[in-house]
């Protein structure tokens, strides 16, 4: 009896709003110690990770991409290819563990696998953002544009800026998530805090990307030109698509900020996080899209911006 209303401290504990967090449910080890090695808890279960199949079904779709960017990466190598190479390197580690967490009743009770497999997906969106806004300021330098200032504070063409706030984003995360293991309360509620905070930068950076793909689309000088792969031709169109899919990712989150049963739906979470970080990565794998390396030397050259 004592034991029963222990598990139901526990599952009330583990759905309480402290497990909101930026885009990362981990739990806080506030238990104590003895009652952790009287019995196992269901990480998988708690948090929604059901669905063996789906987990594997997106690991073999992120492999083969996770080849090409690699190919991508050493015969065209530029930062953006070598992004989205770690990006697909982490989904797919982090795909693989959530098929193992859902089939395995032993594994599903390891907190440190889950830990790993909720901080892999929380940390990969850095590179997925930072890959779009590269390559529209690349691929503005490409089209005859100014490229990018890296000692203005115009956070559209700021790379450094942008990068800058990026990290700010991922260590406020990092500390509200190290704060939310503590056996302090008052910790928890900082660590609570700075989760929601960490959600708010990424959102907001995510507006200023679009809004950075909504100027260059109006700004790009067209290249008229027949020789032009199709995603060179229509790059604004597919960098439109890739803010627009990031931004239904962001919207989630921050429309689930405090409801994380909500959040770990998979019925949601795949349609609106997994399914538009797949389509926006299978963005950049159009021919043509990502600038060659020695194009962009080139265009810089010409402008006179090295």
């Amino acid at each position: 009896m004592q034991m029963s209303r222990y598990r139901r401290r526990i599952a009330y504990f583990y759905s309480s709003p402290y497990l909101s967090a930026w885009n990362i449910h981990l739990p806080l080890t506030t238990l104590p110690t003895a009652l952790h090695k009287t019995m196992s808890y269901d990480y998988a279960s708690a948090f929604g990770i059901h669905s063996v199949a789906a987990a594997v079904i997106f690991a073999v779709l992120y492999l083969p991409l996770s080849l090409w960017f690699i190919r991508q990466s050493i015969k065209n190598t530029t930062y953006v290819y070598i992004i989205l190479t770690l990006f697909c390197a982490m989904r797919l580690t982090a795909f693989i563990i959530r098929a193992i967490l859902a089939d395995s009743t032993k594994q599903a009770s390891n907190e440190g696998l889950f830990i790993a497999d909720e901080v892999l997906f929380g940390i990969g969106f850095f590179a997925l953002l930072y890959s779009a806004y590269s390559l529209v300021l690349d691929r503005d330098v490409i089209a005859g544009g100014e490229g990018p200032a890296f000692f203005s504070l115009n956070l559209l063409r700021n790379p450094n800026l942008f990068r800058m706030l990026l990290t700010a984003g991922v260590a406020v995360s990092i500390i509200g998530t190290t704060d939310s293991t503590s056996t302090n309360p008052t910790h928890v509620s900082t660590g609570l805090k700075l989760h929601k905070a960490g959600i708010a930068i990424f959102f907001a950076l995510t507006i200023v990307q679009m809004v950075q793909t909504a100027w260059y689309f109006r700004e790009e000088h067209s290249l008229k030109s027949s020789e032009r792969k199709f995603g060179d031709r229509n790059g604004p169109y597919l960098l439109s698509l890739i803010s627009i899919l990031m931004l239904v990712r962001e919207v989630f989150f921050i429309a689930t900020l405090n409801n994380s049963a909500r959040q770990n739906e998979e019925q949601l979470w795949y349609p609106l996080v997994a399914v538009p970080e797949f389509m926006a990565v299978l963005c950049y794998s159009v021919s043509g899209l990502v600038p060659t390396r020695a194009a962009l030397k080139a265009a810089r050259q010409a402008s006179g911006s090295i």
